[in-house]
């Protein structure tokens, strides 16, 4: 008696034994049209999932950015200049945004005062960035010794409260617009290095890492032709956040009176 494991199984179908007509060409003719049908229709896929409120916030900050960068060449009243009119004067047709106690034109100040936030908002991120990722790069792919120190330092670097440390950096270098960025920076670093690491450590046993090694490629070109283009991606996602965060935090400095003079 034959056993299961013995009975002979099908045999494969090979392209030359499959017929213009038969059932196994116009299945794998199906197969082939959905797979295609599936690739050309996924842009419109993901297009249909931004909504109409992300194209409004989207908007926004285009305007803003605009906005502020453009802020010099608006026809706008000098945000120093007092005495445009009635004290905390409401909304009027010249000064949209009202007057302020020392009646000083609201408009020209909040866009001049988004510079200064933008200016901090970028410049402490993208340096985050750059200590940071370079950090996280190194720990993730030389690992040992290496990596134990770096995230040593970042661990000490976290134990501190975010905006104690950024008051005492402030508080020791001075009250300026570089050393409130320097100081958001600093913050910035840890987390963008363990996330920029975490992404190096998964990129760093891929196929692709494994057969530059195996074809002689020395770890430097490996890290700027294999890894950072992967890690570029998730850590500019988390930059766009921090941009934000850091804004906040330049505003809570400015609140305890530590970040840049009111003008």
């Amino acid at each position: 008696m034959r056993r299961p494991a013995d009975r002979p199984g099908p045999a494969p179908v090979l392209d030359e034994d499959l017929l213009p007509g038969s059932s196994e060409t116009v299945y794998l003719e199906a197969v082939a049209a959905v797979e295609e049908e599936t690739r050309e229709a996924e842009p419109e896929a993901v297009r249909g999932k931004v909504g109409l409120g992300t194209w409004v916030c989207l908007g926004w900050l285009v305007l803003i950015i605009v906005l502020a960068a453009i802020a010099g060449f608006l026809p706008l009243p000098d945000p120093k200049r007092t005495g445009l009119g009635p004290v905390s004067q409401g909304f009027t047709g010249a000064h949209p945004f009202g007057l302020d106690d020392l009646g000083r034109d609201m408009l020209s100040r909040v866009i001049f005062g988004a510079r200064v936030s933008l200016i901090v908002g970028f410049s402490s991120i993208a340096l985050g960035l750059l200590v940071g990722g370079a950090l996280g790069v190194v720990a993730g792919y030389y690992r040992g010794r290496i990596e134990g120190l770096i995230m040593w330092a970042m661990d000490v670097l976290l134990a501190f409260p975010a905006l104690v440390f950024a008051l005492a950096i402030v508080t020791f270098m001075g009250q300026s617009l570089r050393n409130v960025t320097i100081a958001i920076a600093v913050i910035a670093v840890p987390p963008i290095a363990r996330l920029v690491r975490s992404t190096t450590l998964n990129y760093a046993q891929r196929e692709f890492v494994l057969a530059a090694r195996s074809l002689g490629a020395k770890n430097r070109r490996i890290i700027a032709r294999e890894i950072l283009p992967n890690v570029v991606v998730p850590a500019f996602s988390f930059g766009l956040i921090g941009v934000a965060l850091a804004i906040v935090g330049e505003g809570a400095l400015a609140f305890l009176g530590l970040s840049v003079r009111l003008p």
